[in-house]
Order: C-alpha cells, then structure tokens, then sequence
C-alpha cells in the first residue's frame, strides 16, 4: 500500500549512479514535463509496491547523484534494498530504472512524418567542426527519442574513425557506388547501430568509402545519374520513412557532391521552410568568414539554378575560448551581427570532445554532463521545437 507522503515535507537523497542513466532519467523527465524527484520518488514507490524479482542495472562506473524523497521514504526504501539482499545504489537504479520503462518518450510513439527531416552541416573550410557537430546534435537528437541516421559524406571519414569503425575500402559497396548506381544490395544493409547509453536503438552511421574522393568526376561523367544534384536523395530515399532525421556530414568541398547534399536538404513541395536545411559550423576568426561567403555564393547560385529553397539554420562557432582575445571575441559578435541565419550554438574549446575522439566514444555518452554536450542538446531542442 503507498503511503500518501507530503509533497513539500522531503529530505535529501544521494546515491552513486552511471551517467548514462542518470542522463536517461533527465531528458525523460524534460520530455514528459516532471521534475526529477517526483519521477524518483514515482519509482521508489512503484518498485516497493511490487516486490518481485529485478534485472540489475550496471552501476559500474557511478557518480554522486542526489535528489529528495519525501521525508520517512528515504529509510522504508533502504529497509526494502536490505530486505532484498540488495545494495541501496542497486536499489534506487532499479527503480529509476522502472520509472523509465513504463514511461515512454514521447517522441517514439509519435507518428512519423512522410520524410525525414534533413538536416546537413556543410563549411568549403575545414577543420571548423563539421564532424563534431553533426555527430553531436544527431547523438542529442536520438538521447531524445528520435531514430536518427547519421551519414559520412567525407571521404576522409573522420566521424567514422571517430566512432571506432572502419571505412568502407574501394571495392565494397558503399554510398557512392548506390549514388552511381554501381553497387548491388540495398543501402540499408550498410547502416551500423552506434550502441550507446541513452539512444542506443535509436542511432545509426552509414560509414565512409575512400572512393568518395572520385565522387565529383564521377558524378560529372556519369550517364546513370541525369542530373547530378539529385544523386543523394535518389540513394537515400528508400531509408526515408525508417528515420524522423537523417544528419550528413558534408565534405570540404564546393563540387558537385556538396551540390547533392544541398539539393538534399532543400525545402520540398509541401514542408514547411526551415524543418530541413544546413547548418554552417564556423569558427570564430576571419577564414570561416571568407570560406563562410564562397558557400553562401554556392547556395544561392543551387537555389537559383535549381529554383528551390535551401534554409540556413544557423551558424554552430566551434572551439570558441574567450581568453584568445579580441580576434575570437570580436568575430562572435560578427557572427551573432548577421542575424540571418543566426548563431544557433556556440562551442567552448575544452578536452571533452578530444577525450571522447581518443576513446573513439560518442561525446554525450563518454561526457553526459560536460557544457559541449549541453550545447549539443540545445541545439536539437531548438531543431524539434
């Protein structure tokens, strides 16, 4: 039986807790409009009421967590974990656990629109933080409950490597070869799960192939494709209506294969302007600008050509430090001044991202809490809203 606790009578509660669940329990809650401690206490009570045996939860690796439990709760529980033969650190991630499973994202049972959402991070300047941030805000995006694809366009393959795989080599199929028409079996069967903590299931990367590098000749002598743009939506489109977005990572480049990835993200007959679009991740100095103007050039020259609408969804300034001086700090107000598109992120320069590259990890998982994973999130927030 539940004992009708006061709602303002509590006491602190603090327990050691993976950061994967803790982050889990977080965004849950931020979906679903509860605080933290009533989803806490809704669990408590919920795995006392129901004394059966539970699957463990790992706790390896656990940090402080603290939240409050009304008052008189706090020492019931601990009497139940002791009861059950179980650790009080055990105890309070089962029921959390519990308060997860039988409360579900929103966003997942959400009837799926006719298409993906778009969404593509492009920059002819590299080095600006292409890679990270698309990886970033498509992790944030699937933390969040959405099924996310995550594409490769780089035949550097730096988010690939990044993410502890291999890329595909010259003779396999790979995005090209179904862009060119050259690969037999379906691009789905390319796709790898990135299993990790709060959006595993969720999340995909289709890899790099060393062959893009030749994807601009090819793509300009090649009878296959009669207009070039649209290579990109022509291979993607059967993996549409699988995925609520689909997040590229555009070469460095102003060719043909960033001309694809443009026409991919315009506008279509019948969605509302701004849902798909590019972001344009800069760094706060004056060669993101000068690269910043060739793409804007080559958007508007697509845009008129193709006569469609391509929506900027703002610059991400990456790798931003303020004790670099006037350089840094002055180039941010020049950003912010466009205003069209506006600055949608800014990015400290901290060890975080680097850490997590290293360890081949996914930043949101390796770092849940560290302030470039919150800007990640911010940034999907303002995507879904």
């Amino acid at each position: 039986m539940t004992v009708p606790y006061s709602p303002d009578d509590r006491e602190k509660v603090v327990a050691k807790l993976p950061a994967i669940l803790r982050q889990e329990l977080k965004v849950r809650a931020a979906e679903l409009g509860v605080d933290i401690k009533d989803a806490v206490t809704e669990g408590v009570q919920a795995w006392r009421a129901d004394d059966v045996e539970r699957v463990p939860v790992d706790t390896t690796g656990g940090s402080s967590f603290s939240t409050y439990l009304p008052t008189g709760l706090y020492g019931e529980f601990k009497n139940d974990c002791k009861q059950r033969g179980i650790p009080f650190n055990q105890g309070i991630a089962q029921a959390i656990r519990l308060w997860l499973d039988t409360h579900h994202s929103p966003r997942r049972t959400a009837a799926r629109p006719a298409w993906a959402r778009r969404l593509i991070f492009g920059n002819q300047k590299g080095g600006v933080g292409k890679t990270a941030t698309s990886s970033g805000v498509a992790q944030a995006l699937a933390e969040a409950g959405n099924r996310v694809l995550l594409i490769d366009f780089d035949p550097q393959g730096h988010l690939t490597k990044q993410l502890g795989y291999e890329l595909f080599d010259i003779e396999s199929p790979s995005l090209a070869k179904h862009m060119l028409g050259e690969a037999k079996g379906e691009l789905r069967e390319l796709l790898v799960p990135i299993e990790n903590g709060a959006f595993s299931g969720r999340l995909f990367m289709l890899p790099a192939c060393k062959d893009a590098f030749l994807l601009d000749a090819k793509l300009a002598t090649s009878r296959f494709v009669r207009i070039k743009e649209t290579a990109l939506e022509k291979a993607l489109e059967p993996l549409e209506k699988e995925f609520d977005y689909i997040v590229v990572d555009c070469p460095p480049s102003l060719g043909y294969t960033m001309d694809t990835a443009l026409y991919y993200c315009r506008t279509r007959e019948g969605e509302t302007s701004g849902l798909s679009g590019i972001f344009i991740p800069v760094l706060a100095e004056d060669s993101s600008a000068d690269a910043y103007d060739m793409l804007y050039d080559q958007i508007q020259d697509l845009s008129v050509d193709m006569e469609v609408e391509i929506s900027m969804l703002g610059f991400i300034v990456n790798m931003y430090d303020s004790r670099k001086g006037y350089i840094a700090t002055s180039s941010l107000h020049s950003w912010k001044e466009i205003g069209d598109p506006p600055v949608v992120g800014v990015m400290p320069e901290l060890k975080e991202q680097r850490e997590s590259v290293r360890l081949k990890q996914p930043l949101l998982s390796y770092a849940p809490d560290c302030e470039q994973s919150e800007v990640m999130r911010a940034i999907a927030r303002k995507v879904m809203s």
